[in-house]
């Protein structure tokens, strides 16, 4: 049922068909919404899909024809990563028109229970764990959002118990009524300000994930050892936080056991699978959120007992001569680098990429455990500026396969070998998935690789 407080709603344009805006024009159209299209760099994929669902889609149009566009409709709907900066949103402000996310348009339309999760780094994992929580204790949920289904689909299939949404900034940037059930903030950190007008406009996108949490039923959860988390929290919400052995968070870790607010044991530390410092954070804010939404202690402890990390996630890919060989090639921010570091204790580093505007200069603070980069990417020159006379350094400006022959001869008794890039894959690859499956190739070609398993 659409909310009282909004508007009629009979006409959309929608920014940007990608995944999201053709998921979100589908849905629009099915509620009899008119839907007018526009997309900058159009394929013919995209032109034919449009015209398969009856909409008119233009490209690439003028200031004057995208002010008569939005001038003639109720509502804009721009798709996730459209840049603050776009005149869209000027735009639209001048004719009056309002900007929705896909979340606020799922608002309209469905009111099942939501967990939202946001945070520069985790959510994908966090996301994964609470869906396995829910499923493994009865409840049908579905992991949705920034993923390949968006939220707007995904309420179409009326089975769902439960949504768990891995909420990104860019889609919480545009929205405006979104009201969660359970909304978990993990942490934060300088990323994606190539589409954020400021670090400032960032951090108020990430917070807009409780703005809306009924204060008598909503339950917050927070890191308790983020500053900025904390610093956003709201008094009049119920707030459960969490952190690793001794913080003082409400679901902590005592005498190697993860424990409850209430005290519940959930899990020794020493029968995860995996027991890094941020698998640990991972795990606790996954039970905490899990539990407010309905699982059972046994459907926690289950998932828990099985999960063995996601691909490219500070994946192990093998062993060479004693030394263990790590994909992390979704760290794409110093954030998630520094988070995965702090797993070893000495560390051949391969970092660089693609700079997302970020100070990379805050990875000179990881050594240690870092003792030798291999610097590669359009940032090479940055990493290596970086870690100038805080440790060895070498610049590899071919391929990631001579990166790894490099590594291979720098690493030493005690090391591992970590690929975390701290910037995105574009500038030698595809996507940061494509970047860590060469790596995992090149290092299982190296002589003397054992595959120890993974994920």
């Amino acid at each position: 049922m659409e909310s009282p407080t909004r508007g009629s709603l009979t006409s959309a344009l929608v920014f940007g068909f990608g995944i999201t805006g053709r998921a979100v024009a589908e849905a629009l159209t099915a509620h009899g919404v008119a839907v007018v299209a526009v997309d900058e760099h159009p394929t013919d994929a995209i032109r034919a899909e449009a015209a398969s669902m009856g909409v008119e889609i233009f490209e690439s149009p003028s200031s004057q024809v995208l002010t008569r566009l939005i001038s003639g409709c109720d509502l804009v709907i721009p798709s996730p990563g459209i840049p603050e900066t776009h005149p869209i949103f000027e735009l639209a402000t001048a004719c009056g028109k309002e900007v929705e996310s896909e979340f606020d348009l799922a608002d309209r339309w469905d009111s099942r229970p939501i967990v939202a999760i946001t945070g520069t780094d985790g959510k994908t994992t966090v996301t994964t764990l609470v869906t396995a929580m829910l499923l493994a204790s009865g409840i049908r949920a579905v992991a949705c959002g920034n993923t390949d289904t968006p939220l707007v689909e995904a309420i179409a299939d009326p089975e769902v118990e439960v949504f768990v949404v891995e909420a990104s900034s860019f889609r919480l940037a545009t929205t405006r009524w979104f009201q969660p059930s359970v909304a978990v903030w993990l942490n934060f950190a300088p990323d994606h300000l190539d589409a954020h007008a400021s670090l400032a406009s960032y951090e108020a996108a990430k917070a807009s994930i409780w703005a809306h949490l009924d204060a008598e039923t909503g339950v917050a959860v927070a890191s308790a050892t983020d500053p900025v988390v904390l610093a956003n929290r709201n008094p009049e919400l119920s707030t459960i936080t969490f952190g690793g052995p001794g913080t003082s968070a409400d679901a902590t870790v005592v005498d190697g056991w993860l424990r409850l607010p209430d005290g519940t044991e959930i899990l020794a530390i020493e029968d995860l699978p995996r027991g890094f410092p941020h698998d640990i954070t991972n795990a606790l804010a996954a039970s905490v959120a899990a539990m407010a939404a309905g699982a059972t202690i046994e459907g926690v402890r289950q998932t828990l007992r099985s999960f063995r990390g996601l691909h490219h996630r500070v994946e192990l890919v093998g062993e060479c001569n004693g030394i263990g060989w790590f994909d992390d090639s979704k760290a794409t921010t110093p954030h998630a680098v520094a988070t995965a570091l702090a797993a070893f204790d000495s560390v051949v580093l391969i970092a660089g990429g693609r700079n997302k505007g970020l100070d990379l200069s805050v990875l000179a603070n990881c050594v240690p455990p870092v003792r030798v980069v291999v610097a590669i990417g359009e940032a090479a020159e940055e990493v290596r500026a970086c870690f100038l006379d805080r440790c060895e350094v070498h610049v590899v400006d071919s391929t990631i396969d001579d990166a790894v022959s490099l590594a291979a001869k720098l690493a030493t008794a005690g090391d591992v070998v970590l690929l975390s890039p701290g910037c995105a894959s574009f500038d030698w690859f595809t996507s940061y998935s494509e970047r860590g499956e060469r790596f995992a190739d090149a290092v299982r070609r190296l002589p003397g690789f054992v595959s120890v398993g993974g994920p």
